[in-house]
């Protein structure tokens, strides 16, 4: 019988339960901060998400089916999210010149506003880890860089804009190679979300 990584017998006999565990906790500080966060603009999470997502992402990437595989979630409740921030003025549609029937999202100057504070609601996280040694970062940034490309790969988490799934990543002989850039890559310099990212196919 396979126990869970909750059951304390199972815990405290394998590194891999006790981490998934510590991950949950981890994701649990996330959704507290976030939801303090969405709280003080009468917003949901979800929406928070949103506006954060298109501050700093290009128009392409803005639309609702975009916006509904980023964050595993199915077109309809995006769309609802995306009424409730037209109705607060805070996006806005930016039409496609060569398909009038397609739209970006943008932000009014409210909603870049909020996005631009919002976007720190993380940093209670960022701190603890800035104390860490480079190469204790490095090994947790290649660690956690691995398990989201298996998330991935085993269709649990959808879009992700990391090397790995880049058709200009190579790695060779344990190098990491950008064709882009045309350079090596350090392994603390690998990105989890890049804006060249093309989809290896």
């Amino acid at each position: 019988m396979k126990y869970s990584p909750f059951n304390l017998n199972e815990q405290n006999q394998k590194v891999e339960s006790r981490i998934v565990v510590a991950l949950e906790r981890i994701s649990e500080a996330f959704r507290v901060l976030l939801w303090t966060e969405s709280k003080e603009n009468s917003l949901s999470p979800i929406q928070i998400q949103i506006l954060i997502f298109i501050y700093f992402h290009s128009l392409e990437k803005c639309k609702v089916g975009y916006l509904a595989d980023e964050f595993n979630m199915t077109k309809a409740t995006i769309s609802d999210s995306v009424k409730v921030l037209f109705a607060k003025d805070l996006v806005t549609k930016e039409t496609d010149p060569t398909d009038t029937r397609s739209y970006s999202l943008s932000l009014t100057s409210e909603g870049k506003k909020i996005a631009k504070k919002a976007s720190f609601f993380a940093s209670s996280i960022e701190q603890p880890i800035e104390k860490l040694t480079e190469e204790q970062k490095t090994i947790m940034l290649n660690g956690l860089l691995k398990l989201i490309n298996n998330l991935n790969k085993s269709g649990i988490i959808t879009i992700q804009r990391m090397c790995f799934t880049c058709s200009n990543y190579q790695l060779d002989n344990g190098i990491h190679y950008c064709k882009l850039l045309k350079s090596r890559l350090a392994e603390s310099e690998l990105r989890v979300d890049c804006p060249e990212h093309e989809l290896q196919v």
